[in-house]
């Protein structure tokens, strides 16, 4: 996807474009810092460079006139329009394309010369042979330069990627924070690098595998550049969540805590300049394409699937027609130990059946029997209580493990076998009820489905570091389970709570059993995340800088939620572009952090999932059973059209109202 310049709205003609300024050896050094390119300087910043670890990398102070660089940043604050942009693996403000400052017009281009000064300097011939000098990476092209202004205020974030797309050679960061209020390393924002391991795999082939924690740490500073080559399978980097102040005054005290920086890419030479081969961008991609996948690194990644194949009683084929087809007393004995009564009448599995046969997704709050539910709450609160070692090598050494690489997940996790010897609540839920017989005849019951088999796990996603990134499906249909045991509030699903109580209230016994089941709870009647669920959607406009922060601040948001989202076709995106999905249709379920929610997603081949990276502001860890449940395919497939575009998950039409038992509810708020 390329990135658009910010235009005037004014209806006026686009401006024909101007060809960049070809800059003098003289002009461009002119522009830098005195001293940057005398030879013993150029040579030590080189062999720093080559002996960087974890790969190379360089990093150089003052790089630009401070004068000029002021004005810079200058010019940006006051004429320079910022966007909101939120994915599964960024929350940034960002600019439109400054390789497009040709294309403005007079009134816009006079506005910002000294941004246009610096662009024609970095990409200048001088500037370009000094980094090539420095890395050893070849000829760099002066015609397609390719930056944007990032704007990083408290709680913005970039997640783990490598940068390989198209014809990108070299990767930089220049960065414009405040140069009368250096920036503080606990701040956060840093430039992180993480290490790659080599490992081989069952048919020998070696794959280059990231390991979970990062191993270098650059914070921003004034005037300084980050760069380093472009490596599919090893330049693999993130940018650090930027940390909430204390209070409103500490943050003002810190100016903010705006982590502004120009972001771009040197590109292999093009068509006419020199150092161009014929065919190289095509052949770079292929490469970069290759390198992704020798070794097969699927296979090195964690946790790794356990289906656990049904054993049937009966002859038939189908549960459904064999003798375990019903729950019996002593089926409901052992249920009622976990589940709550409510959900173990046949009326109310009959609602709940009803509701998913139409939505294909249902939310079932306080799912747990209440004395159940009071053990987990006070082992996950005792859980929590207890301080984890930051490293996870060290964390590896107990029960939980941590989810790798970290392009696609980091979360800590328990599979059933290797939770210890010591009982708990959480292992109860993971190797007694949700691979039990009489759970899976309970979910098939309730979601008139045949389950052939299971898989359980339950994960610690801990603030400030964790997430899953969106991946898709393939294959057939399956169930989805997940049962939220998070106990701490603040996670954007407390309102609904309080709607629940107030329903509970007011109803009558007969309808409070059914008012409990719920369409997707933190979702809207036209399948749309709340506005305190994913800002990501909300297209907000922000001209200075520092409003974003004023923003930030009042609607601080931790993350968290699980989001199915449809399919995206352009695959050959990552995630330093940037892009932004003006369309909220794609959601086709969201779910906040909670404690003791039941979710039944039943997912179609295509549909991506994802958990939000949860913010160091959450007030604590977010805590979950997740469970796949594969399924039979069924004779009646759903229409493709009428639910969910052909996701399992489907999209409510904006005139039908949420499901809530017997009771109709006013749709909420949309985006």
């Amino acid at each position: 996807m390329k990135r658009k310049a910010d235009m005037p709205a004014d209806g006026k003609k686009p401006v024909k474009k101007r060809s960049k300024n070809s800059l003098t050896d003289g002009e461009a050094k002119a522009r830098f810092r005195k001293g940057l390119f005398d030879k013993p300087v150029l040579e030590q910043y080189t062999a720093d460079y080559a002996s960087a670890t974890p790969y190379k990398h360089s990093v150089i102070s003052g790089l630009v006139d401070d004068g000029l660089l002021r004005k810079v940043r200058s010019e940006v604050k006051a004429n320079v329009s910022f966007t909101p942009k939120e994915t599964d693996i960024y929350k940034i403000h960002q600019s439109g394309d400054l390789a497009n400052l040709d294309g403005l017009d007079d009134d816009a281009l006079a506005k910002l010369p000294s941004l246009l000064t610096l662009r024609d300097a970095l990409y200048s011939k001088t500037f370009r042979d000094y980094v090539s000098h420095i890395t050893g990476c070849g000829p760099l092209s002066g015609r397609k330069t390719d930056m944007a202004i990032n704007v990083y205020t408290p709680n913005c974030y970039l997640l783990c990627h490598d940068d390989v797309i198209g014809s990108r050679k070299v990767s930089y960061i220049l960065y414009l924070t405040d140069p009368d209020t250096p920036w503080q390393a606990d701040w956060g924002g840093a430039l992180r690098l993480f290490p790659v391991t080599d490992r081989a795999g069952k048919d020998g082939e070696v794959a280059k595998t990231p390991q979970p924690d990062p191993v270098k740490v650059i914070p921003p500073a004034w005037n300084q550049l980050s760069f380093f080559a472009v490596q599919p399978g090893e330049s693999f980097h993130d940018v650090e969540e930027v940390y909430q102040a204390a209070s409103k005054k500490e943050l003002e005290k810190n100016g903010g805590r705006i982590r502004m920086a120009i972001s771009g890419w040197f590109h292999i030479p093009q068509i006419g300049e020199e150092g161009w081969v014929e065919g190289a961008e095509e052949k770079a991609a292929r490469n970069s394409g290759l390198m992704q996948l020798q070794g097969n690194p699927d296979q090195h990644d964690r946790p790794q699937a356990r289906p656990v194949p049904v054993e049937r009683s009966g002859s038939s084929e189908s549960s459904q027609e064999s003798d375990d087809a019903t729950l019996d007393a002593d089926d409901l004995d052992f249920l009622l130990k976990y589940i709550a009564p409510t959900y173990l009448t046949p009326d109310t599995i009959e609602n709940v059946a009803e509701h998913f046969e139409e939505e294909f997704s249902i939310t079932l709050p306080d799912i747990l029997h209440p004395k159940f539910a009071e053990k987990v709450r006070k082992y996950v609160e005792a859980q929590e209580a207890k301080p984890l070692p930051k490293n996870s090598e060290k964390i590896e050494k107990g029960a939980w493990k941590v989810a790798r690489p970290p392009h696609k997940h980091r979360y800590l996790y328990l599979q059933p076998g290797d939770a210890g010897s010591e009982d708990s609540p959480l292992k109860e839920l993971v190797e007694v009820l949700l691979p039990s017989r009489q759970f899976r005849l309970w979910l098939e019951m309730a979601t008139r489905s045949v389950v052939e088999s299971h898989d359980i796990l339950a994960r610690r996603f801990r603030r400030g570091k964790d997430y899953t990134l969106a991946t898709g499906h393939e294959g057939k249909s399956r169930l989805e389970v997940n049962i939220g045991i998070t106990p701490t509030e603040g996670w954007g699903d407390d309102a609904e709570d309080d709607d629940e109580e107030d329903e509970d209230d007011n109803s009558s016994e007969a309808s409070s059993e059914a008012s409990t089941i719920h369409n997707g709870a933190g979702k809207t009647a036209n399948g749309k995340p709340k506005a305190n669920g994913d800002s990501a959607k909300a297209k907000a406009n922000g001209k200075a800088v520092d409003k974003a922060v004023d923003k930030d601040v009042e609607e601080s948001e931790v993350g968290g939620h699980e989001v199915y989202m449809a399919g995206d076709d352009d695959s050959n995106e990552d995630a330093a572009i940037y892009k932004s999905s003006a369309d909220d249709d794609n959601i086709l379920f969201f779910q906040a952090a909670s404690w003791n929610k039941m979710t039944i997603v039943l997912r179609d081949s295509g549909t991506l999932r994802f958990v939000k990276y949860v913010s160091a502001s959450a007030k604590g860890d977010r805590w979950d059973v997740s469970g796949t449940f594969e399924t039979e395919e069924q004779d009646d497939e759903p229409d493709d059209e009428e639910n969910g575009n052909g996701a399992g998950v489907g999209v409510l039409d904006e005139t039908e109202e949420e499901f809530n038992g017997f009771s109709s509810s006013e749709d909420s708020d949309s985006d």
